[in-house]
């Protein structure tokens, strides 16, 4: 692959060693004649990927979600080093990242391309999402009436807390929560799943990638909120359906060379097949 001549790092300085682990890294790729770049804020905007190689996030999955639109956007490849929690996205842990980052910036890596969603609420209301949008009402404690329609065909109506419509990558993180499958990266699908719908019967629907959605508000005394990522939200316009479909801009991560999706699955999950037996 391509090596790594201009890094930008984005530090989650309130993840406990982040810094700590960002400072070893930039100590790498200095030594290795690569150009840093500290970007302090995300979620990112403007000019601070131009002409970047790469950027380094160290954090979360919150923190990687939070550069994700812009360097798909751009097509810049993103490192994730994890200091938080289950860390799907983040890929690397802190000890990997430090063993590795020479390779990495030498083109020792692999990329995985990511789709992404992009949702549309009203003219000038359009947002890029790697894991999810979330379709809900402004007030958690209400319910919403939804109408969604594929491709012009009408698919039915959700009486229920909201509507949750995932990338493969986001399969395992609000999708899985609310019941959802768990579908590999690689797949070409977009999963829409209900939360806590007022029915036995509504289940996951499994769309393929090129489908148009179109959702609608079924109650007007109902503001809906419509949340990318978790961290972004668009403001639904009137009367203007919301439209989501698959992006035109994939994002491109970082991945070891050994990386094995199941591997990280069970890991993260504890997911096994196997049952235990009393002795």
């Amino acid at each position: 692959m391509q090596p790594l001549r201009t890094v930008a790092f984005i530090v989650n300085e309130s993840k406990p060693g982040a810094t700590e682990v960002a400072r070893q890294l930039e100590a790498i790729a200095r030594r290795l004649g690569a150009e840093v770049r500290n970007v302090r804020e995300y979620p990112i905007v403007g000019e601070d990927l131009a002409g970047c190689d790469a950027c380094c996030a160290i954090g979360g999955d919150g923190t990687l979600l939070g550069v994700a639109a812009e360097a798909a956007r751009r097509n810049i490849p993103v490192i994730g080093v994890n200091r938080g929690s289950l860390g799907f996205l983040t890929t690397f842990t802190p000890e990997e990242a430090i063993a590795q980052f020479e390779a990495l910036l030498q083109g020792q890596y692999k990329l995985a391309c990511r789709s992404l969603l992009q949702c549309s609420t009203g003219p000038g209301q359009t947002g890029l999402a790697l894991n999810d949008v979330l379709i809900k009402d402004q007030q958690t404690s209400k319910l919403v009436k939804l109408e969604v329609h594929a491709d012009g065909e009408l698919v039915t109506d959700y009486h229920s807390d909201g509507l949750i419509f995932s990338t493969p990558t986001g399969s395992t993180a609000y999708n899985l929560s609310a019941g959802g499958p768990l579908i590999h990266p690689s797949a070409e699908v977009i999963a829409m799943t209900p939360i806590c719908p007022h029915t036995l019967s509504n289940r996951t629907i499994i769309f393929h990638h090129n489908v148009k959605l179109r959702v609608g508000n079924l109650n007007s005394a109902s503001t809906l909120l419509v949340a990318l990522d978790g961290q972004r939200h668009l403001i639904p316009c009137g009367e203007h359906p919301i439209e989501i479909s698959k992006a035109t801009v994939t994002l491109p991560l970082v991945q070891r060379m050994d990386y094995a999706h199941f591997a990280v699955v069970r890991t993260k999950l504890n997911w096994s097949g196997g049952y235990v037996t009393n002795t």
